[in-house]
């Protein structure tokens, strides 16, 4: 091959599908996706979409499945409430999942990207279908936007858009239950709207963006603003998992013609049927490698099969292959490679799932008061001043009570002595320790305080005492 052939051939990494030379866009009608993946896809969207609009509206034990209320820095999982106390788990969980999406990305490639994006989902399983549905498949897609404008053309045109802004608009409420909670937004959709003016403004605002996604910006969300596309450049090898077309038993590519001997004329198995373009989300031709529009959805995988069924030839042109596979005709194996990697995922979850399993389900933190020695009391014993804040994580109020572990001194509340913590919030208020000159003589002055639920010890809190010559 001539240098000049070499440089035509990867020509196409000199730009993206959707962007044409002179920068304008290129927009992409994709053929309406049919065959087993895209069913599996269809099933599993079904379940995810299920999740996503019914998880704000589940509880356990009278708190939300999920819900992230970045307002008042409350976070619920599972039923469980997290508080800024427990960041350090959720900078263990990002760890996490940042090691997660590189290790599943070397071994797997984008499948991420093509079954469970949020982007991909509501794209290509709402949104495009809603489309389809409406203006038809592609070619008419494409007739209809080229042609003028008529009664036709505005009808479905005015159709589509408001079905998609009332998706969005749908959507955004949803996300909006995710922060402030089911109940909350309740209470906002039954008020009049001149009450939530703020809230409602950033309701039109969400949905203006979703709709803008959705309707117009569409793939190059993948191509253009999601840096995971750009990532796997440096993530994938020659042993990655991704949807690649066997250029090894498809080249030389030429059409088909019944009763023609192909291997004597030099031909692979690729007919040039561009079935396989036509299907593409983000406008990519496959046969070309690897790309970073490619999002693994394997609507090509499907459309070429078919064309392989309908000519008599093996399914599996394009595939679920890693590189090697290809080149080298081996089978695909669950390497030791693999089996390493995967090891260290589930070690990573694993350690993730435990942090969840024992944190408190109380957070105390007891700390002596600052700029204040010990004192003498009138019954001649020795007393620390302490500040205590009580954080209570469940979903139940709490009752508490403080004790000094050892049978030594006494704790000497400031104000009340019941203390009951309410569900998912917190208490604090200050109390003393007193302790005899006998329990101070040849004695450590570290206490060990412990948060007592009943007769249920719920955690424990080490501090120091100040008394006469220990300071």
């Amino acid at each position: 091959m001539s240098l000049e052939e070499e440089v035509n051939r990867d020509a196409f990494r000199d730009k993206i599908a959707t962007v044409d030379e002179e920068g304008k866009r290129n927009w992409v009608y994709p053929k309406k996706p049919k065959g087993r993946f895209y069913n599996w896809r269809k099933y599993l969207s079904y379940v995810l979409l299920l999740f996503f609009f019914g998880a704000p509206f589940i509880k356990i034990n009278g708190e939300p499945l999920l819900m992230l209320n970045v307002i008042e820095r409350k976070f619920v999982f599972f039923g469980k409430i997290f508080w800024p106390q427990d960041f350090y788990i959720f900078v263990i969980g990002m760890i996490t999942f940042i090691v997660f999406i590189i290790l599943f990305t070397v071994i797997y490639g984008r499948l991420f990207c093509g079954w469970v994006c949020p982007q991909t989902i509501f794209m290509e399983m709402v949104f495009r279908r809603i489309e389809y549905a409406i203006e038809g498949d592609f070619r008419k897609q494409r007739k209809l936007n080229q042609s003028p404008w008529n009664a036709e053309k505005i009808r479905k045109k005015t159709l589509k858009h408001a079905v998609f802004f009332a998706v969005s608009f749908l959507i955004s409420n949803m996300f909006l239950t995710y922060i402030i909670g089911s109940d909350e937004w309740f209470d906002l959709i039954s008020s009049p709207p001149g009450q939530h003016l703020g809230g409602l403004g950033a309701m039109i605002i969400f949905t203006g963006v979703f709709y803008a996604v959705f309707s117009y910006f569409r793939e190059q969300v993948c191509t253009v603003v999601c840096p995971y596309g750009r990532l796997q450049g440096v993530l994938l090898d020659s042993k990655s998992i991704i949807v690649a077309y066997d250029f090894v038993r498809g080249e030389n590519r030429g059409r088909f013609k019944r009763r023609e001997d192909r291997d004597a004329k030099g031909k692979g198995d690729c007919i040039d049927c561009h079935a396989c373009v036509d299907v593409c989300p983000t406008g990519i031709d496959i046969r070309n490698g690897t790309q970073l529009e490619c999002v693994n959805c394997t609507a090509c995988i499907d459309a070429c099969d078919e064309i392989m069924d309908k000519v008599g030839f093996e399914r599996g042109l394009i595939r679920y292959a890693s590189e090697e596979n290809i080149k080298e005709k081996k089978e695909f194996t669950f390497t030791f490679r693999m089996a390493a990697y995967s090891i260290v995922l589930g070690i990573l979850v694993s350690v993730f799932v435990m942090l969840l399993a024992l944190r408190s389900d109380l957070d105390t933190s007891i700390l002596r008061q600052s700029g204040m020695t010990f004192q003498k009391a009138e019954d001649g014993t020795i007393t620390n001043l302490y500040q205590y804040k009580v954080i209570n994580k469940t979903g139940v109020e709490t009752p508490v009570k403080f004790m000094l572990e050892g049978n030594r001194g006494e704790i000497r509340h400031v104000g009340t002595k019941e203390l009951i913590v309410p569900k998912g919030e917190y208490i604090e208020g200050k109390f003393f320790i007193a302790l005899t000159s006998e329990e101070l003589k040849n004695k450590p002055r570290s206490f060990q305080v412990g948060i007592y639920s009943g007769d249920k010890k719920i955690d424990e809190v080490e501090t120091t005492f100040l008394s006469p010559g220990k300071r």
